[in-house]
């Protein structure tokens, strides 16, 4: 048994098939079938049912998965324990981001941070919440920027800054004239909100106090923020943006930003992490560049 076989029995399992796996782990599919195959050779079972699109463990695979995960765990701090020791900041980090984060955060701090940590090899991934949760627990991603309180039990957050809400208005909306917008004057059925799994959906109507299933005047799903305020520019809809979109807003569409008048109107961003996770100097230089570049920008 060695470290690559369990490395790309994790792959198989988390790409769900054998090409994705090899293209993955920059591997050929036959090179990569083999050490798998021989892997069951060695424990006599077999890991991986291949009758199934996508693949998907055997019951005895889940047992094997789970201990292959710690185990190269425990292989991978070997190196980055020492590199600690040595005063270094050091290792591969698998980040995840969600969609209303990544455009507006990821600039103002990859270039520092790659600058003052180059022996960190930064891998970033964009994803909804629910997605990052599954990838922390199944050890596909290391560290995820999301919004406080979305991760649940078993992950550690790391609180970083706050980040207010903002009703973008259409020029043709009833409350355009209004300089600051009352939750209870909205019209839920003008909101043009984010498909379901983005966790500013729910957060919104958290805010709300809404029902989920209140019906729109049109219905329009998008994951992407600067689509849905292109869709309020040529509507008479309205929808909620966080502060980090303000700045990429062009001057002669600022006037449709509202401020909204309610108490705790803003999520908190956080950099969310397995309980078991390791790279500790990695999480703590990733939170201080952060939360520097963040204030800096602010300033």
């Amino acid at each position: 048994m060695t470290i690559i076989q369990l490395e790309y029995l994790l792959a198989v399992a988390n790409c769900g098939s054998f090409s994705l796996a090899a293209e993955h782990c920059f591997v050929t599919q036959p090179s990569l079938s083999m050490q798998i195959k021989a892997l069951e050779d060695e424990l006599g079972v077999v890991l991986l049912d291949r009758t199934k699109k996508p693949i998907v463990p055997t019951t005895v695979g889940e047992v094997v998965l789970e201990n292959a995960r710690e185990a190269l765990r425990s292989y991978n701090y070997i190196r980055e324990s020492v590199a600690e020791m040595r005063g270094e900041t050091a290792g591969k980090m698998r980040l995840g981001v969600i969609p209303t984060i990544a455009p507006y955060l990821l600039h103002k701090f990859i270039p520092t941070f790659i600058k003052e940590y180059p022996k960190v090899e930064l891998e970033i991934h964009e994803m909804v919440t629910a997605d990052i949760i599954e990838a922390l627990k199944t050890d596909r991603i290391d560290a995820a920027l999301v919004a406080s309180g979305t991760c649940g039990e078993g992950i550690t957050e790391h609180d970083l800054f706050s980040d207010h809400f903002y009703a973008y208005i259409s020029p043709s909306h009833p409350l355009y004239e209004r300089s600051n917008i009352r939750i209870e004057d909205i019209d839920f059925k003008d909101l043009i909100l984010l498909s379901r799994g983005n966790c500013m959906r729910d957060q919104i109507f958290e805010l709300c106090q809404a029902a989920h299933d209140i019906p729109s005047h049109f219905y329009f799903e998008s994951g992407s923020l600067d689509t849905l305020m292109r869709m309020v520019d040529c509507t008479t809809c309205m929808t909620i943006i966080p502060e980090m979109a303000l700045e990429f807003i062009p001057e002669e569409r600022r006037s449709r930003v509202k401020t909204i008048a309610k108490g705790a109107t803003s999520r908190r961003v956080a950099l969310a992490v397995s309980r078991t996770y390791v790279k500790l100097s990695i999480v703590e230089a990733l939170c201080e560049t952060i939360t520097n570049c963040v204030s800096g920008h602010n300033e």
